[in-house]
């Protein structure tokens, strides 16, 4: 029964997602203030619908419920209840229901926190919330049924794929599409404004909220999904350039851009037209992974589906608000007033510098991904784009934005002193080109790549600091003083700088990876191998029974000048139900750096086929990523991003403007 109401349920919420879109925008042409308002209630209604559809969908996972078909290909009863309840979201179907739970999600916010908004604003704005759901909701409920029924229903469920059987799959996806699905209300403010026609800093200011909120999610999402492949795949490496993982980087490009942009349309009134653009850029990339993902038109590891009949589904949703949204911006767009100017020695001309070098690197993200599927397509020949290519484009575009980074926090808004804030740098400048001239002199012709972006990340995370420190600093103050000064300046300054801290750091991770060391090796119990400053000895390998599965585990003591400073235990697991084998590495957290043990086939004589690394700071990459969000989150908590700017009543539909 519970299984039947959450199809329901999904149904009512495709009903009340088509009265938001129409209706407000209806009492908007009208000037209609009680039509305007229905689409709270029917954001809120539609929330709860689709809340109580994913809880019915959860429930069926953890009953075993294998007459429901998601349930039967994506569960078993011997898998541990935290990965039944993951499993959920595991799946094509399930997935795209968490898809809607948040994109009806950010509606809610809008409806429910969203008093302060001009009633016209708040009514488009969620009518076109509600034209997003109703298609998504439309293409579930008639291509990817989460609730389809099976009969006779099987004993047992095939299992949930083996390598997405791990804590990791539990935390990415939720944080992922909190990120990724979020963009859709700064989408959906963005075409409000060119429906109504009007984009001033009150509109900034009520947008960039919701806009940090999908960049912090999303920042931890991609963190955490770099992570769990990392140490779940049992390659090693933490980004592959694999065309999913492009797909998710590109929103995060041009959502980094749009929370610069807005900052500066809040700020001086200018860059509208750029603005709203990267709104529909950064929302318009999901889509697109949407696609990629789900469409067939990729192999990966991430990719949940390949059939073409949803693949073509998706790919009209993306061409319909794709399209429409930038036939809106074509139409609206010449009519915008020109904001305020600035100078080009500036904050916002340094913001504008960031923002093409962000967008320029999202293009040749785009060029690497598509151009090998566009060829494929048209000729049927089948080329790989591979890290060489994006590490030479994107890394080389990235490490000219890390120059810029500390210049654009220090200087001041509408015209700067480009002499007096170098000279502010030139210290750290200067400690970067040493730690440069050092990493490069020890690699003896090694990647000049690596010790280039160690430099440049000294350099950030000095910078970011000095900033602060200029701020803060009054020779002979007391530390009193200069404590309570800290204490007085606003959140959102300390947020710029410890998430600008945050790029240094994981700059800084990536570049030590250089430094690492690999050892490939069959290896016995008692025998002992050396990677890196440590030596790595089996203790001993043994079969031993899972829930769902059984392994071959090897328990191994890592030694660092004789003394154990580590046990691990890497692991290779068989998992019946699907007949498919996984590499759990064992992973030994050393000062930032860690020891990396991944694991083969036992050969005839007893030896173990080994792959050990060591990679110093490589746990700076994800604490970089983690301060990042957490320089968002301080960026959103100031209060000043918390009170929107009162709007200007306006001529035309009395009932409205009275509001």
């Amino acid at each position: 029964m519970i299984v039947e109401i959450g199809h329901y349920a999904l149904t009512l919420a495709l009903a009340l997602a088509l009265v938001q879109a129409i209706v407000p925008l209806w009492g908007t042409l009208r000037g209609d203030e009680g039509l305007a308002s229905v689409g709270q209630s029917c954001a809120l209604g539609q929330f709860v619908a689709i809340a109580l559809s994913f809880g019915a969908l959860v429930q069926a996972h953890l009953a075993s419920d294998f007459s429901v078909l998601n349930v039967a290909e994506n569960s078993h009863s011997a898998v541990p209840t935290i990965y039944k309840i993951s499993g959920v979201w595991g799946n094509h179907e399930g997935s795209m229901l968490l898809w809607v739970l948040i994109l009806a999600f950010f509606g809610a916010l809008v409806a429910g926190l969203g008093r302060g908004l001009p009633l016209i604003l708040r009514a488009n704005v969620l009518a076109v919330q509600g034209f997003i759901s109703a298609a998504f909701l439309a293409f579930i409920l008639l291509t990817s049924n989460p609730f389809a029924r099976l009969s006779p229903a099987p004993f047992e469920g095939r299992d949930l794929n083996p390598v997405l059987q791990d804590l990791g799959l539990a935390i990415h996806p939720p944080l992922l599409y909190l990120g990724y699905v979020g963009f859709s209300i700064v989408f959906s403010f963005a075409a409000a404004a060119l429906i109504e026609g009007r984009i001033d800093a009150a509109w900034a200011r009520f947008v960039r909220p919701f806009a940090l909120v999908a960049w912090c999610f999303l920042t931890l999402g991609i963190a955490m999904g770099s992570y769990w492949a990392y140490y779940t795949l049992g390659w090693g490496g933490f980004w592959f350039w694999d065309p999913v993982e492009n797909a998710s980087l590109m929103p995060w490009l041009a959502g980094t851009a749009f929370v610069h942009s807005v900052a500066v349309m809040e700020k001086r009134d200018a860059l509208k037209v750029w603005t709203i653009f990267l709104a529909i850029l950064a929302f318009s990339f999901s889509l697109l992974g949407t696609f990629l993902v789900r469409s067939g038109v990729l192999t990966s590891v991430h990719a949940f589906a390949s059939d073409p009949s949803r693949g073509v589904f998706i790919l009209a949703i993306l061409a319909l608000f794709i399209g429409g949204a930038l036939a809106l911006f074509a139409w609206r767009a010449p009519m915008l007033k020109r904001g305020g100017l600035f100078a080009p020695i500036s904050r916002e001309g340094a913001l504008v510098l960031n923002n093409l070098l962000l967008t320029t690197t999202c293009a040749g993200v785009l060029i690497g991904t598509l151009y090998p599927l566009a060829l494929e397509q048209l000729t049927g020949e089948k080329i790989t784009v591979g890290a060489p290519f994006f590490n030479m484009t994107c890394g080389v575009l990235l490490l000219m934005l890390c120059v810029v980074v500390p210049f654009g926090q220090s200087l001041a808004w509408k015209r700067g002193d480009l002499l007096g804030v170098a000279q502010r740098l030139s210290v750290a400048a200067a400690i970067g080109l040493c730690i440069f001239i050092a990493l490069f002199a020890t690699l003896r012709g090694g990647p000049v790549l690596a010790p280039i972006a160690a430099g440049l990340a000294i350099y950030i995370i000095l910078g970011s600091l000095s900033e602060i420190a200029a701020r803060v600093w009054r020779r002979g103050a007391s530390l009193g003083v200069l404590f309570s000064r800290a204490r007085g300046l606003p959140l959102s300054a300390w947020g710029s700088a410890l998430a600008h801290i945050g790029v240094g750091v994981t700059l800084l991770g990536l570049a030590a990876t250089a430094f690492g060391a690999e050892t490939i090796a069959s290896m016995r119990v008692g025998e002992p191998q050396n990677v890196g400053p440590y030596q790595v000895t089996f203790q001993s390998v043994a079969s031993r029974p899972g829930p769902n599965y059984s392994e071959v585990v090897a328990k191994a003591d890592i030694r660092s000048g004789g003394t154990i400073v580590a046990s691990v235990e890497p692991a290779k697991r068989f998992f019946s139900a699907r007949q498919t084998s996984t590499t759990q590495a064992g992973i030994a957290t050393l000062w930032f750096g860690q020891l990396y043990i991944s694991i083969g086939d036992q050969t005839g004589d007893g030896a173990v086929a080994a792959r050990l690394y060591w990679k110093p700071l490589v746990t700076f990459i994800w604490l970089g990523a983690c301060l990042m969000a957490f320089g968002g989150a301080l960026s959103l908590a100031d209060r000043r991003l918390r009170i929107g700017a009162p709007a200007p009543a306006r001529s035309g539909s009395p009932a409205i403007a009275a509001r």
